[in-house]
């Protein structure tokens, strides 16, 4: 497979950068996509210019690291992680745009690597619970009843990987955050800091300067692990309450 690839190219936050082309070929179908960067890194090794820098870590689709927006859909065509989607997607002769997320409140830090903390900084405003130290409880000890379980698991299974963020029109981050409270709000562990968390991670969310919603929907069209748009119907009633 012989593919073109338009890829951004910026040496650092502070410095402008722009489109650049590459041609790379020998790609097997079978490849995933950041593989296919790393054919294309060798070959600029070799060639002694600066590689591709992209962000990634476990390349199982469970950490969120890989996010990057291939021809204008976070993380590509496939619903799922850009370390699993699979150059079978594409075909012999396509050009491939490959560009950071795209959002405000994520910087570019160089080429395709973002400055995500600000995700981070939600989660540290809120997204935690009160429990005693020393031994761990008895497993049975807080009854949880399973619709409540079910549906915290359901927003619990969130990466952060943003892919929301850069998909929304707005740059918004109120399914991540939603998930976040959420799986945390519907949980009786949850309760002592249910009105304060949703306050504090709402604040911290608006603070950070991500974009407002506006029931777009493409969050969680983007959203790999498929948390659901109810989300943030939760997060506002949630908000609302407190």
């Amino acid at each position: 497979m012989n593919l073109t690839l338009r890829i951004w190219r910026q040496q650092g936050p502070d410095t402008p950068g722009e489109m650049t082309e590459y041609r790379v070929s020998g790609i097997s179908e079978d490849m995933s996509f950041l593989e296919m960067l790393d054919t294309l890194n060798e070959e600029l090794i070799l060639r002694g210019d600066r590689p591709v820098a992209f962000d990634h870590d476990c390349r199982e689709g469970i950490c969120g690291a890989c996010g990057m927006v291939i021809n204008g859909q976070a993380h590509g065509p496939e619903r799922t992680t850009t370390c699993q989607l699979h150059m079978r997607h594409f075909a012999d002769g396509d050009t491939i745009d490959v560009e950071p997320w795209r959002a405000g409140a994520f910087p570019v830090v160089r080429d395709l690597v973002v400055d995500r903390s600000a995700l981070d900084r939600i989660i540290g405003s809120g997204g935690y619970i009160t429990a005693p130290t020393g031994s761990a409880p008895e497993a049975h000890a807080t009854a949880v009843p399973k619709e409540a379980a079910d549906l915290a698991f359901e927003h619990a299974e969130c990466i952060g990987c943003g892919a929301c963020v850069a998909a929304c029109p707005n740059g918004s981050a109120m399914l991540f955050t939603a998930a976040k409270v959420v799986h945390l709000n519907v949980l009786p562990q949850g309760a002592p800091e249910r009105a304060s968390r949703v306050r504090n991670m709402v604040g911290a969310m608006d603070a950070e300067g991500f974009g407002g919603c506006t029931n777009t929907g493409e969050c969680a069209t983007a959203c790999p692990k498929g948390i659901p748009l109810t989300g943030i119907a939760r997060l506002n009633r949630e908000f609302l309450r407190s």
